[in-house]
């Protein structure tokens, strides 16, 4: 059983193929690849992102794949395969709001979403002390929220953000730098102590 969430393009998502939902994605066809290495069948659980490593933990899901962000207390719960992305992190605002935040300080007291469990969560907790932020489960929702006013800002990894905003033209990427003390680099999780992928 795979861990795994949707809501990740161009990593995993869901679209119609044929009138069918289908689940594509980056990471969908790296693991059916080692899958097809390992001669085994795949089969995805999908669910929110803040409990994808948590079935690992627990059993329920033999690996996770979501964009995975590896970090030196991850390290110490679970093992990971070899890095397969490096991610860049950035703020996505809306575009009638360019001139209004063009600092990380420009959001102090401004309500900021991040994915609830993600390491963006952690970044804007740390980078972004002074505003209020807002852990949601769901991409889709914080972006909304977003378009809605109840967010200013949403901090999202670079590749998923450009989507967004491919597809909502009254958002962009902010022209901030959020610093990492880490590269962010994906990788498959999976339970301490077993063999590595």
């Amino acid at each position: 059983m795979i861990a795994t969430e949707s809501e990740f393009a161009p990593f995993e998502f869901k679209i119609l193929i044929d009138a069918k939902d289908s689940f594509v994605g980056a990471d969908i066809e790296l693991e059916n690849a080692i899958a097809d290495t390992l001669g085994v069948d795949v089969d995805f659980s999908l669910m929110s992102f803040n409990n994808v490593l948590a079935s690992v933990t627990s059993g329920k899901a033999d690996i996770a794949i979501a964009r995975v962000s590896v970090t030196d207390e991850r390290k110490k719960a679970y093992d990971f395969s070899d890095a397969y992305y490096e991610a860049e992190n950035v703020v996505i605002i809306k575009k009638s709001d360019e001139a209004t935040y063009t600092t990380l300080e420009s959001l102090a007291g401004k309500a900021v979403g991040a994915q609830k469990g993600s390491i963006q969560e952690n970044i804007a907790k740390d980078q972004l002390p002074d505003s209020s932020l807002v852990s949601l489960t769901s991409n889709g929702e914080m972006i909304n929220e977003l378009k809605n006013n109840q967010l200013q800002a949403v901090v999202l990894g670079k590749a998923i953000a450009e989507g967004y905003v491919l597809q909502n033209d009254d958002l962009m990427i902010a022209d901030m730098t959020l610093e990492s003390n880490d590269i962010d680099a994906y990788a498959v999780a999976l339970p301490k102590e077993q063999a590595k992928i």
